[in-house]
């Protein structure tokens, strides 16, 4: 014997496996979506703090730009200017950089000779970055451009300070791209900055010994992985364009790129602990599974072990209606188990429906045969006696109580006749003649027919008159409806509404599947719970009359044409008899 042969291992091991491959997939999931989501999050605030980074820059020096303009229009200033001396123009210099706020606040003459320097920064007034802007300025032009440094670059623009024709001398703004200023975007972005000036790094928030390592990362594009003393970086490049206004044109100079970097590793940590975790979890789940699996696989064999044993009981006696005892057994405790007896004890009990019908569908048979070879042997007779009827009428000198007499017996012969041909209709295979009908033309048909005979009981008609011609064989579908109308008839007779107006009602319509609906409804007697389901059981009759047979070859008839025939009632309030057809689409 295998380890696979018993069932209640192979649903243990394919449980266990099934778990151990599920979780493992989920584990592997979790992680590559967990690092990649960490990645992607790292990527783009790498990105975000990069264009925060230069919208910042571009805010400040357009400030910067805007307030140079405004201090070289000023009157003081342009008056200190047209003096030309530098003790004059100092102090004013220094007033207007604090105002400001600016790293480098220049004014200088008509000739470009330096008269006031102010801010936290100094630079040589005669380095060639300085000249072309001031010469641009001094012709009367804005000028954007950038002044290297020991330590950083200085974004500087410079504009005039004339008064219609007449030049004063030049003003000088700028703001420094240095270490103090990395300083301050570092807090702003929450990244590692660094400056770099022509692919030289110049400023960085990192040590100097790094600067090496960084400035091979300038110009690069899109993002780059950089290690940096056992640490991990991701860095993104970006260039600082020289034009910041599309009014201030640029110089030539160096070019200046901004760094930002962010550690990976630090970014990256928690997932170390996140893995860990994870690790754990599907350990402690795979244990828990191997033990659930097996308890499962246990309740699911001890109550197939039952029905097992009851499958050979029923085997061995020949009774398959043997049902399974749901005792409150913890056997039975689980729901599935319950519901799999329960669904066996309806098998079992749908086998003996099943037995039934199929015995009282040969019953039928039989007595289908029997009758169409009696209801021959009677008509036989009944054909003589009309005869002998025919001349007893003819015949003179007859007394009133034998004319009375003969007229008795050719109406019971006349009953008996019509019985005898509705035992023949429901005994033989019916045969359908198809063609186009007119459902509604069918209706009003069938209610002039079953309203020949008296008393007259109203029939109300309420018809779809938009309905479509439908193939069916309408002699057979007008015959059903008589029927239904007789018993319709009848029943409102039987309950004394026919004097009180309320009689049958007729209705057509299309289902919203499709289908025609034909609707007779009466207000007779109805018919108890008890009967509703054999009003369709050949030979079942409430009437004293009645041969049982008229709904049983109703439904002979629809079901044979593809429809359907359903009763509802309710006693002493009245019948519904519905019929689907099939209709074209």
């Amino acid at each position: 014997m295998t380890i696979f042969s018993s069932l209640t291992n192979r649903i243990f091991l394919a449980s266990a496996l099934l778990t151990v491959v599920a979780i493992g997939v989920a584990v592997y999931r979790v992680n590559v979506a967990v690092t990649a989501q960490a990645e992607n999050e790292l990527h783009r605030g790498l990105d975000e703090a990069g264009t925060l980074l230069e919208e910042y820059r571009t805010t400040l020096f357009e400030h910067y730009a805007r307030e140079a303009r405004l201090v070289a229009d000023l009157s003081d200033v342009k008056a200190a200017v047209y003096e030309k001396d530098p003790p004059t123009v100092q102090p004013i210099a220094e007033k207007y950089q604090q105002a400001i706020g600016c790293d480098l606040f220049l004014v200088t003459d008509p000739s470009g000779r330096l008269l006031a320097k102010a801010g936290r920064l100094r630079t040589g007034y005669q380095a060639s970055a300085t000249r072309e802007p001031i010469a641009r300025a001094r012709q009367g032009k804005e000028t954007v451009s950038l002044w290297p440094y020991a330590g950083g670059v200085i974004q500087v623009v410079t504009v005039p300070s004339i008064t219609g024709p007449e030049l004063f001398g030049t003003i000088s703004v700028g703001f420094s791209l240095d270490e103090q200023t990395a300083e301050r975007f570092k807090r702003l972005t929450n990244s590692e900055i660094a400056f770099a000036i022509d692919g030289r790094v110049e400023a960085s928030t990192l040590p100097p010994e790094y600067h090496g390592a960084l400035s091979a990362l300038v110009g690069a594009n899109g993002v780059r992985v950089v290690d940096i003393d056992d640490v991990q970086y991701v860095a993104l490049s970006r260039a600082l364009p020289l034009q910041a206004t599309d009014d201030l044109p640029g110089a030539s100079g160096p070019q200046a790129t901004a760094l930002i970097l962010r550690s990976r590793t630090d970014r990256l940590r928690f997932l170390t602990a996140v893995h860990r975790e994870l690790a754990g979890t599907a350990f402690l789940a795979v244990l828990a599974a191997t033990l659930v699996s097996y308890a499962v696989a246990r309740t699911v064999t001890r109550p197939l072990g039952t029905i097992t044993a009851t499958m050979r009981e029923m085997a061995s006696t020949g009774d398959l209606t043997k049902k399974i005892a749901l005792s409150p057994s913890a056997r039975w405790d689980d729901e599935d188990a319950r519901l799999l007896a329960r669904t066996f004890n309806t098998m079992t009990d749908s086998i003996a429906r099943f037995q039934r019908e199929a015995a009282q569908r040969e019953r039928l048979s039989s007595l289908g045969r029997l009758s169409t070879v009696v209801a021959h042997e009677i008509r036989n007779p009944l054909m003589i006696i009309r005869t002998a009827l025919r001349a007893l009428k003819q015949a003179t000198g007859t007394t009133p109580e034998s004319r009375a007499a003969v007229t008795d017996i050719d109406e019971e012969v006349t009953r008996l006749n019509r019985i005898v041909s509705e035992v023949l209709d429901f005994a033989r295979p019916i045969k359908f003649d198809l063609e186009s009908v007119d459902v509604n033309a069918l209706c009003e048909a069938a209610v002039r027919a079953a309203a020949s005979e008296p008393p007259i009981v109203s029939v109300t008609l309420d018809l779809d008159r938009t309905l479509p011609a439908i193939i069916t064989d309408g002699e057979r579908v007008r015959l059903a409806l008589v029927n239904i109308l007789t018993n319709a008839r009848h029943a409102v007779l039987a309950h004394g509404n026919a004097d009180k107006g309320r009689g049958v009602r007729v209705l057509t319509s299309r289902t919203s599947t499709g289908r025609i609906a034909i609707e007779v409804r009466d207000q007779g007697v109805g018919i108890t719970p008890e009967n509703l389901g054999r009003v369709f059981d050949p030979y079942f009759t409430t009437r004293r009359t009645g041969t049982g047979l008229g709904l049983a070859i109703s439904r002979n008839i629809i079901e044979g044409l593809g429809g359907t025939i359903a009763v509802s009632s309710h006693a002493d309030r009245g019948t519904e008899v519905r019929i689907e057809l099939p209709a074209p689409s």
